[in-house]
């Protein structure tokens, strides 16, 4: 992988990840354009993540230090409710993780068609978020996180946006949209430092070794994945509070037809 594959990598990483589009979807087209091969290994997959989720804590720093600062007055306020609805939302990822993330990866990695089939789940899915107009809550409940953690666990499948598909569930369930992107941003923080961590151990245990990605590109698609995941956050949580994911729609429909397309002929 040369330095200019890892900066457009690194932009397609730290944009879809918060845009409802599907990061791990665009990775898997992006790598089969630019012709790269990335065994699962420490390297880029993982440093692009850990890249986003700065980006994550900078854009919405002080939403975490809201809730930091209700947890260690250890009473049940609003903050500590707000951060046992993150844990709450990260059980069903995390039993997804543990038990079906290796054979999801195996199935889905360089294979198009799937990819392609499941941006147009995405797209169908926002689309019906437009038309669909539920009572908004006051309130996310415990349960209303449980959904929005299931939503989550699907969408390790490339082509289902993460973003979008806990954005929308949590739409579909009536709850306010100028939290929702907040919430769905922050409930993602936990998995993907779990990835890491896991991926840190394999590598201590011999398990997992760096490949062939050098250091150059790999910095390189770090600030590229962390910069533009700065900008797209912001724009994200802004783009939710006025109702546009059908747009998103369209172009995950058109994305997705287009790499079932390719697939077949290319």
């Amino acid at each position: 992988m040369d330095w200019l594959q890892a900066l457009i990598l690194g932009i397609i990483q730290g944009l879809t990840e918060y845009l409802p589009v599907s990061s791990s979807g665009h990775l898997e087209i992006g790598n089969a354009l630019l012709g790269v091969e990335i065994e699962e290994n420490l390297t880029f997959d993982v440093m692009l993540h850990v890249a986003t989720v700065l980006s994550t804590l900078v854009v919405l720093w002080s939403e975490i230090d809201w809730i930091m600062r209700g947890l260690f007055k250890f009473q049940m306020n609003a903050e500590t409710k707000y951060a046992l609805n993150i844990v709450v939302s990260m059980i069903p990822v995390g039993i997804v993780g543990v038990l079906f993330k290796d054979q999801i990866e195996e199935l889905f990695t360089g294979n198009l068609l799937l990819v392609g089939c499941c941006l147009l789940v995405t797209a169908a899915l926002l689309t019906f978020t437009y038309f669909a107009k539920p009572r908004q809550k006051e309130h996310l409940s415990w349960l209303d996180a449980l959904i929005i953690g299931i939503a989550q666990a699907i969408a390790v499948l490339p082509g289902v946006s993460r973003s979008g598909s806990t954005i929308a569930t949590g739409l579909l369930l009536g709850n306010k949209k100028e939290k929702l992107a907040q919430f769905s941003f922050l409930m993602v923080i936990p998995p993907i430092l779990g990835q890491a961590l896991l991926s840190v151990m394999k590598f201590a245990k011999g398990e997992e070794a760096f490949g062939g990605v050098g250091a150059l590109p790999m910095a390189i698609g770090f600030v590229a994945a962390f910069l533009s995941g700065c900008l797209a956050c912001k724009w994200m949580i802004n783009i939710v509070k006025k109702g546009k994911l059908v747009y998103f729609g369209i172009y995950c429909a058109i994305v997705g037809l287009v790499a079932i397309t390719y697939s077949l002929v290319g």
